[in-house]
């Protein structure tokens, strides 16, 4: 069976980075606790490659006061992703009521995401 991962790619305003990396680092707790295989947050350092005309800036119309993040987490398969995501959203860090009320550091609407089957692994 195939490893999985699930992708994604969003904006953060400059002024929201610290909250953001807290944020993904409560996130990465919880999602390792649960099997996740790997927890990655990164942010854009190279992103106007010459002569390429869609840009990962451009795919989420990041303004100049934000920075593109690409974020993926690792899975054995499709099935563990579905089970780890599941026991996720149970987990009462995830359900902290100090976090109820508490807006998201970035624009979820702006975000792109999507599961993906690895078919090459080196």
């Amino acid at each position: 069976m195939a490893k999985y991962v699930d992708g994604f790619l969003l904006v953060v305003p400059k002024a929201n980075l610290e909250a953001y990396k807290e944020m993904a680092a409560r996130g990465a707790e919880v999602w390792k606790k649960h099997g996740a295989l790997e927890y990655v947050e990164s942010v854009g350092d190279d992103l106007e490659p010459k002569d390429i005309k869609v840009t990962f800036p451009k795919i989420v119309g990041a303004k100049p006061d934000e920075i593109v993040v690409f974020s993926y987490i690792v899975y054995e398969s499709r099935a563990e992703r579905n089970r780890i995501n599941a026991e996720v959203m149970k987990d009462p860090m995830m359900n902290d009521p100090k976090y109820k009320d508490m807006p998201m550091p970035f624009d979820m609407n702006r975000m792109a995401f999507g599961g993906f089957e690895v078919i090459v692994e080196a």
